[in-house]
């Protein structure tokens, strides 16, 4: 995996390429103290895997990845335990705490690289015709304020959380209805929805692109969670 290496600290940038220089698997394609030229890098070079530090001047490693287009997959490195929380929050294959040994830091490699595999996989069947199971037509009451609508699953695009409601984005309109993510889950059927986030469900039939942390429905891209990802690939 080619790899970029993201941190205003001097030493943790040589501790860390030291790692990668040892580790078959990893390509070093450059390192950066400053993290606006590292943007500017990314934007004209593909990488599969950022080793990224969270508290930096200019720009704070997760500005960084909100600023890309295409984002690869990160570990972040950070001496700030209080950002672990966070960091899923943007699809983080890992969270490595400074100061870091290397054999933690391996098992967030493999880890990446399996992740890396399998999107690559995908994007290699992309050009092959597929099929989507052939599922029974479900008609569900989904209840909204006073009214109860009754939606086929098969107009279903997606289901987002929204405070203590969940939306129902069909084909036709948007309805949103007082329930749980969990019940939601429970109401669609398991071989023809996955959840991919912790706020989206969605139609597998209804995707149209599949990225490493995103998919695209009806033009509307919607991140895929690290949690989620290995099942809901392997249900693609």
């Amino acid at each position: 995996m080619r790899c970029i290496i993201v941190d205003d600290e001097p030493y943790a940038i040589d501790l860390l390429k030291s790692y990668v220089l040892k580790t078959e698997s990893l390509e070093l394609a450059g390192t950066f103290s400053n993290p606006v030229k590292a943007h500017a890098f990314l934007v004209k070079n593909r990488v599969d895997l950022i080793f990224l530090d969270i508290n930096m001047p200019e720009l704070t490693g997760i500005q960084l990845i909100k600023s890309l287009t295409h984002c690869p997959e990160i570990i972040f490195t950070t001496a700030y335990a209080e950002y672990g929380a966070e960091s899923y929050e943007y699809n983080a294959v890992d969270y490595l705490l400074k100061p870091i040994r290397y054999d933690r830091f391996l098992k967030a490699v493999t880890r990446a690289g399996e992740i890396t595999q399998k999107a690559r996989a995908i994007k290699t069947n992309s050009v092959e015709v597929s099929t989507t199971p052939q599922t029974e037509e479900i008609l569900l009451n989904i209840k909204s304020g006073s009214k109860v609508h009754r939606v086929g699953t098969g107009s279903i695009l997606y289901v987002e959380a929204s405070g203590n409601y969940m939306i129902f984005h069909t084909i036709q309109e948007k309805i949103m209805s007082l329930m749980t993510m969990k019940e939601a889950i429970d109401l669609l059927p398991k071989d023809s929805f996955a959840r991919i986030h912790k706020s989206y469900i969605v139609s597998l039939a209804a995707i149209e692109i599949i990225e490493r942390h995103q998919v695209t429905i009806k033009g509307t891209r919607l991140p895929v969670g690290s949690s989620y990802r290995e099942l809901f690939l392997s249900k693609i």
